[in-house]
């Protein structure tokens, strides 16, 4: 791990950002002596093209709502400013731009690193960023043994976190069904949703 300055971008769809979010991403804040943590929202994840996911605007300001009471994290536009699709590369080419000292961590899960062969430029992607993966005690690296992620094993750091089983789909289902969702979302999130009723319909 590198001593330089380091920034951390931690992408996604948000819909709804939760506390397994948060905590991921403090983690990696504290563990890779980040100087903050930005979040960005994705517009137009090409993975959901044909899926029903809620307007950007309102998963920028859960985002922003969820992040407020800590200092180190801030929330980006970057995505929703750019038409089109929006790729990872090139968001990483916007931040590598404008923090061109930084060393830059692209904060992810496991899952979602075994998928990054599949991503626009993935070899490209690896060479501008570093990648900070959250792993489950007990994690097999069995399936990182492909070509693609030896080749790039120097570029991927692993941060070990406990399960909490917190997700954005369990979260809408829960609504959905009528069920709480306190202690799973940041207060002011769960008051977003109930204020303009998100949800409870899919």
């Amino acid at each position: 791990m590198s001593e330089e300055q380091a920034i951390g971008i931690m992408g996604g769809t948000f819909d709804p950002i939760h506390y397994g979010h948060l905590m991921l991403a403090d983690c990696a804040l504290d563990q890779f002596k980040l100087e903050q943590v930005i979040f960005v929202p994705s517009a137009n994840p090409p993975h959901k093209f044909n899926k029903k996911i809620t307007p950007v605007e309102m998963r920028y300001e859960m985002t922003l709502l969820a992040t407020m009471d800590n200092p180190y994290f801030t929330v980006s536009k970057v995505e929703m400013k750019r038409p089109g699709s929006s790729y990872t590369i090139d968001t990483v080419k916007y931040f590598r731009e404008r923090y061109p000292e930084y060393q830059i961590y692209f904060i992810t899960g496991a899952d979602t690193i075994l998928e990054i062969d599949t991503w626009k430029s993935p070899n490209e992607l690896m060479q501008i960023v570093y990648f900070i993966a959250a792993v489950r005690p007990g994690y097999s690296f069995e399936r990182l043994e492909k070509e693609f992620y030896q080749k790039y094993r120097d570029r991927i750091f692993f941060l070990e976190m406990p399960e909490i089983g917190i997700s954005s789909t369990d979260i809408r289902n829960r609504i959905k069904a009528g069920k709480t969702i306190k202690y799973q979302v940041h207060p002011a999130v769960e008051a977003y949703i109930k204020k303009y009723q998100l949800y409870l319909k899919e």
